[in-house]
């Protein structure tokens, strides 16, 4: 594929992301490699692949996604979907519900056991068998409104998808030793899950019923955060850039009520928010990246490395 043929496609996209010009270097350096390893796996299997994309909060994964999904049906001609690990969210009655029986830290939607998982599987298996009239509904959450999107509403996929991308901050996670749970990590879990029913909980539903979602991932993306010091600077960051966006719009005259649905977080809210994250997300960046199929470092200041690919046994 020519750079003259993607250029037009590339630069739209990066006006779309809101990204720097000189992001078409990292398009070039990271995602045409990434592209290569899935068209050759896609040509290997015969098959329908799924690919996960594993990458903590703030690391891209969303940007990587829509790059590789556009770029994969308008110029390789394989048709892909994809979707959020976040779109699987079980919705705020289901979460109120789970607070209620079993912890009330399950409110806040994020770790396993907050996502309809048995949903990803089906919306996997009927993109996998779609004949070419069908048509597969893609799960939506809005975070706005903290609720799942009504099923009228969600996106379509039309006929059978070739590649899936699904992309998700702990997509590929396994589960800790039960002997890990036994001392808290954070103040979070000291203070609010003393006797670990919260943690506990996570890391069953790992055991389970996610380990059988990620089952179904012939391929595994790692975007590598730094350190968990940087996943929270990175968070919080996005939190002040949406309270600019905020200030902005209301400036433009947007209703007071409009700017309300994009409730801002303190640093100390995003500080305790982060730490129903942390447990898991330290896990992945020890664990994962000896099993991820391509390993991508993201730097200090956002920047991706040039895959690397696990030699395949």
């Amino acid at each position: 594929m020519s750079d003259r043929e993607l250029k037009p496609t590339i630069d739209a996209l990066i006006e779309q992301e809101g990204l720097p010009h000189n992001y078409a270097a990292t398009v070039e350096l990271t995602i045409l490699p990434l592209i290569e390893h899935i068209v050759s796996l896609s040509s290997a299997k015969k098959r329908t692949v799924v690919v996960g994309i594993h990458g903590a909060q703030g690391t891209g994964k969303s940007t990587l996604a829509r790059f590789l999904t556009t770029l994969l049906c308008d110029h390789w001609h394989c048709p892909t979907a994809s979707f959020s690990l976040d779109d699987l969210y079980l919705t705020r009655a289901e979460r109120r519900a789970l607070a209620e029986q079993v912890h009330p830290l399950f409110m806040t939607r994020g770790v396993p056991g907050t996502h309809d998982v048995e949903l990803g599987e089906r919306v996997i298996d009927q993109l996998r068998t779609a004949g070419p009239g069908d048509q597969t509904r893609i799960p939506a959450f809005d975070k706005s409104h903290d609720d799942r999107v009504p099923l009228n509403e969600w996106p379509v996929f039309n006929g059978k998808a070739e590649i899936i991308l699904v992309e998700g901050w702990c997509i590929g996670a396994r589960p800790e030793d039960d002997k890990a749970l036994a001392a808290p990590l954070n103040t979070l879990e000291a203070e609010e899950d003393p006797s670990g029913i919260w943690r506990g909980y996570v890391n069953q539903c790992l055991k389970g019923a996610y380990q059988e979602f990620f089952g179904k991932l012939d391929s595994l993306i790692m975007l590598k955060a730094p350190s968990m010091a940087s996943v929270l600077e990175w968070r919080t960051l996005q939190e002040h850039k949406l309270a600019e966006k905020i200030d902005r719009a209301l400036n433009e005259g947007a209703s007071a009520r409009a700017a309300q649905d994009l409730r801002i977080m303190s640093d100390q809210e995003v500080t305790r928010f982060i730490m129903h994250y942390e447990r898991v997300t330290r896990s992945c960046l020890k664990q994962l990246p000896g099993r991820a199929d391509a390993l991508i470092e993201v730097s200090e200041d956002h920047s991706l490395s040039r895959p690397h690919f696990r030699a395949q046994p």
